[in-house]
């Protein structure tokens, strides 16, 4: 199993304190390897402005469910990306950043020794984050389109390795010199967990190009084996009528792509989408009902994810049984977002800080460190 590390935190030594940071979040899945680069926006509530994204599906965990080890090709077809990142942090002189590393990397044996040459090969240095981290950074970066009004709602996200849930408590505070407050995200989450498995590993145990509803339902049977210690650990917490799912992940954005019939997928018609559990209901149909051929050939899905959709499909569904709710809501967003929103927020306080002590010291320093140059 790959060795979890300490974040890799790093100033780029051109920056000078007062001025902004550029931040970048590059998240390396079982599937997909994404980063995305940002300035904060102000207002003091650790907002951001993004200024450039990647994503590409590199599928570094495949075959991992059978051999425990990141194969060569796939280690190779994730390289490639990593460099492409590289080249846009060097762009757009970042000078802050977190780059983790989740499932497939946790897992796999040679997890660390793949980590070791992503960073000779590139000079960026990834860490493994557990399950738990893993589950706190998606919420961070969801949480704002929880419905502000619900007593609870569920948070998921459906990954290539793994699958995280977290229950969501109220978000108002205890009043404060008479005003409600937003609860801080460590008061919002009341439980969670992280099931190891996710859309890659469960295609490929029961397949993907051709499902049958038999296959389909021995996917959602298997899932909810799966959930059945979280359905029982939050199984007296209240639902109120304004109760509802907030889902994060591949498999959520094609289910609302397809329910609003886009040719070409665009985030900003889905991020943040409301669906009935109807809506839902005739987007899982008319994605059954689609043969490989086309899936391939849709905008929302292609041919990275063709094979890998249905058994999405399969973890929602799930999901829904276990945790029935009239209402979806759909976020194209989540771990990425939730570290540039910690990364921003820990350097505001810092910043403060500074300021207190530039005053009262004459100067503030900053601890400069350079990236590696890659070989």
């Amino acid at each position: 199993m790959g060795k979890i590390v300490q974040p890799a935190r790093f100033l780029a030594s051109h920056h000078r304190p007062g001025e902004d940071h550029v931040y970048a979040a590059l998240d390396l899945g079982t599937n997909n390897c994404r980063l995305l680069i940002a300035r904060p926006s102000g207002g003091g509530r650790a907002g951001f402005r993004i200024i450039d994204s990647f994503s590409r599906i590199v599928r570094l965990g495949e075959g991992l469910s059978k051999s425990a080890r990141l194969n060569p090709a796939a280690i190779e077809r994730t390289i490639g990306a990593l460099q492409v990142c590289r080249q846009k942090i060097d762009l757009r002189g970042v000078t802050r950043a977190r780059l983790v590393a989740t499932e497939a990397c946790r897992m796999a044996h040679n997890g660390a020794e793949f980590l070791e040459r992503a960073y000779d090969s590139t000079g960026l240095e990834l860490e493994i984050v557990d399950r738990e981290t893993e589950a706190h950074l998606a919420a961070a970066g969801s949480i704002s389109l929880a419905d502000p009004a619900a007593e609870g709602a569920l948070l998921f996200d459906i990954g290539g390795g793994s699958s995280e849930l977290v229950w969501l408590g109220p978000s108002v505070g205890k009043p404060r010199g008479g005003r409600a407050t937003d609860a801080p995200l460590s008061e919002r989450v009341r439980c969670w967990v992280s099931l190891p498995l996710g859309v890659v590993t469960l295609a490929e145990k029961f397949g993907g190009l051709e499902v049958s509803s038999a296959v389909f339902e021995a996917m959602i049977g298997h899932v909810s084996g799966e959930l059945a210690g979280f359905v029982e650990r939050v199984g007296e917490r209240r639902h109120c009528k304004r109760f509802h799912l907030l889902g994060t992940s591949g498999t959520v954005t094609t289910i609302a792509g397809v329910f609003l019939g886009l040719v070409r997928y665009d985030r900003h018609r889905v991020d943040g989408l409301w669906m009935s559990s109807a809506d839902v209901d005739d987007s899982i149909k008319i994605l059954r009902g689609m043969t490989y051929e086309d899936r391939v050939a849709n905008g929302c899905i292609g041919a990275g994810r063709a094979d890998l959709v249905l058994a999405g499909c399969a973890i929602f569904e799930a999901i829904r049984r276990a945790f029935p709710a009239e209402r979806v809501r759909i976020a194209d967003r989540g771990l990425r977002e939730g570290i540039l929103h910690q990364l921003i927020s820990a350097d505001s306080v810092s910043e403060r800080g500074s300021s207190r002590a530039a005053c009262s010291h004459g100067r503030a320093g900053a601890n400069e460190i350079s990236f590696k140059q890659p070989i």
